[in-house]
């Protein structure tokens, strides 16, 4: 599949006492872009709902590599890094790349999907194994 990247309009309350983005903003910024890919994908809430799964995140960690400041233009690219052969595990790294291709940011995400009446962790139905499985690979991309 091609990049997946989505352009993201910084508001103000995105923005710190420094006038940049706020760290907690590109978490916010990312997860909206992961679960936009999700949607597109055909795995809304409702399916989500329907087959009673839903992914649940064990670890989320960002660098920052350049500031953002309000006036500027970015958008995010998702790629999976890591997915187990059963699709129950993976890791997505979000790229924020500024108009010029400066990378910003690279925010990683660890999940798992979860069985929402069982409360456990589960390997998912065949809709969310092949949503997940046609996300952008990266170029570092490893089967678990």
């Amino acid at each position: 599949m091609q990049a997946y990247s989505k352009p993201v309009h910084i508001r103000w309350s995105d923005l710190d006492p420094n006038f940049h983005l706020r760290h907690s903003a590109y978490y916010d910024m990312a997860a909206m872009i992961r679960n936009g890919y999700l949607e597109e994908n055909g795995l809304t809430l409702n399916v989500l709902k329907e087959q009673h799964f839903g992914p649940v995140i064990f670890r989320e960690e960002c660098v920052f590599r350049k500031e953002i400041m309000a006036h500027d233009k970015i958008s995010i690219r998702i790629e999976v890094i890591k997915l187990r052969k059963d699709f129950s595990r993976w890791s997505i790294r979000n790229l924020f790349l500024k108009e010029d291709g400066t990378l910003a940011a690279i925010l990683t995400v660890e999940g798992a999907w979860m069985d929402t009446r069982e409360r456990k962790l589960t390997a998912p139905p065949s809709i969310g194994a092949d949503t997940i499985a046609n996300m952008p690979k990266a170029e570092d991309f490893v089967w678990e």
